[in-house]
């Protein structure tokens, strides 16, 4: 709990056994962690023995392969079903510190944000954590990009370390977004959209075999997806265009 508001960390994940151990551990290290829930995305290890073993934890698996985004929609269903408040996305490859989820947490639970990501960008963590030159060229050029498109300041929006408010989770139309890894860039792109402003906390980051992914051909995919993503919100804001992704709002 965190003023009485109850916090949920959702795990996305896939073939995450090496990892996810100790990724919870930390997690629960954290004091104020309610519930963890694992959505388990029809991996091919022992990714959902390990998470039935561990407590506090509410364990969903699928069938068949959803996807990332599909993925991140079953975590928000659920979380949202069991009363979470303060709800911290935590990939178990533990790429990203859980360290940081008092902090992410209190800036939710204090009201002063309803979405806040863990920048590798901000003090450089990315390029000297051994983030691929490639990869911190492509976040930097899609970053501008986006920024501009969107109005928006943000020093990355491609993390996948982010804490959301239970409010901003229910107004957002996910069920909309690609069930891809573009959503999270989509996810983004609504909270702006919404006029809600994010906030940004330095995160170290970590980069070695067992951290998860996408490859060359998957990441050009994605950044194209990302593009698009901005284009069409641009074009939505000066009413060229509709599209489900950007709904007619009030805020």
């Amino acid at each position: 709990m965190y003023k009485n508001k109850k916090v949920v960390v959702v795990m996305p994940a896939y073939n995450a056994a090496k990892t996810l151990q100790t990724t919870y551990d930390e997690v629960m290290a954290q004091e104020i962690v309610d519930l963890v829930v694992i959505v388990d995305d029809a991996s091919h290890d022992e990714t959902v023995e390990i998470a039935k073993k561990l407590p506090h934890t509410i364990v969903h698996v699928h069938s068949e392969n959803q996807g990332y985004g599909g993925n991140q929609k079953s975590c928000y269903d659920i979380t949202l079903k069991e009363g979470g408040d303060i709800v911290i996305m935590v990939h178990p490859d533990y790429q990203y510190t859980p360290q940081l989820i008092p902090a992410m947490a209190a800036m939710i639970g204090n009201g002063l944000y309803h979405c806040v990501l863990g920048s590798r960008i901000l003090g450089g963590y990315a390029f000297n954590s051994g983030m691929p030159k490639w990869k911190y060229i492509a976040n930097r050029f899609l970053t501008f990009c986006e920024n501009i498109l969107t109005g928006a300041k943000l020093s990355e929006y491609h993390t996948g370390y982010r804490a959301f408010s239970r409010e901003i989770l229910e107004k957002l139309p996910l069920d909309n977004n690609s069930d891809d890894f573009v959503f999270d860039n989509q996810m983004l792109a609504q909270i702006i959209w919404m006029g809600y402003t994010i906030a940004e906390i330095s995160c170290p980051t970590k980069y070695f075999a067992e951290a998860s992914s996408i490859n060359l051909i998957r990441s050009i995919q994605y950044g194209f997806g990302c593009l698009s993503t901005a284009l069409v919100f641009r074009m939505a804001k000066m009413k060229i265009i509709t599209s489900k992704l950007f709904p007619k709002t009030d805020k």
